[in-house]
């Protein structure tokens, strides 16, 4: 009996081990293929440079996800802090707002990883409720109830598989010059305003750079070259609206007045 217990009693460190490997292997199953795991772990090749660039990839989108749980948080804070949406474009929200719906339903369709297109989910949701809140303090909750509801219901349209994928891919086509649009006429207000207003340097920032790295996941993830010239197009702009951010935040106040 008591050989018997020594020897039940020497596996447990064994069992754990093999825990311990299995549940390893699932941690980094998710962001690693079989054959990517097997290269590094089995094979110890630590330098297989396409398993690095997916890794690397899916890592950096998986980051972005969780970025854009809080990404436009700031500035949705900031606006119930000043309750106004001064400076803000409802015209340009609309059209960012459009070019997000379009991105993730194109993506959702095609079956893409969500690491690749996740953060457009939460950007859809905290850029709707921005919208609202922009005509909420506008004076016509209303329109904000309506103006939500309709994100909703476009939102489910366009995930539903009704709409044909050749009209999604001409959807994402047509995002190129509506994300710019959208950014040039919040750029423009900022330009008349002489001020960025109740925009959010977090939030431009974290956009900008967000922007910058989804054109490396794309190409690494889903390598669909229309979604990757929007992120282009995207990081340009963004970084239009950032340099602004930085000029304004110089000037001083009088010259804002003015």
């Amino acid at each position: 009996m008591r050989a018997s217990c020594g020897r039940q009693r020497g596996r447990r460190p064994a069992d754990a081990d093999v825990n311990m490997a299995a549940i390893f292997r699932q941690l980094s199953l998710l962001v690693l293929t079989e054959a990517c795991f097997d290269e590094f772990f089995i094979e110890f090749n630590l330098l297989h440079v396409p398993c690095l660039k997916a890794a690397i990839s899916k890592c950096l989108g998986l980051a972005i996800v969780g970025g854009a749980l809080l990404v436009k948080v700031p500035q949705i804070v900031k606006i119930l802090a000043a309750k106004s949406g001064q400076g803000i474009s409802i015209t340009g929200t609309i059209l960012e707002l459009t070019a997000i719906l379009v991105n993730v339903s194109y993506n959702f369709v095609n079956r893409y990883p969500f690491s690749s297109y996740g953060d457009g989910v939460f950007l859809l949701i905290q850029t709707a409720i921005i919208g609202a809140l922009v005509y909420h303090f506008g004076g016509s909750t209303e329109r904000a109830i309506a103006f939500f509801l309709t994100v909703g219901s476009l939102t489910l349209l366009l995930c539903s598989g009704i709409v044909s994928l050749q009209i999604l891919w001409t959807l994402q086509a047509c995002n190129i010059p509506v994300v710019f649009a959208g950014k040039m006429v919040q750029a423009l207000a900022n330009y008349r305003n002489s001020s960025t207003g109740q925009l959010s340097a977090i939030t431009v920032t974290m956009l900008f750079f967000g922007s910058m790295a989804r054109i490396f996941t794309s190409i690494q993830e889903t390598g669909d070259q229309i979604i990757i010239l929007t992120f282009c197009v995207a990081t340009f702009a963004n970084g239009i609206i950032m340099a602004q951010m930085i000029y304004y935040w110089n000037v001083p106040v009088k010259s804002k007045k003015e």
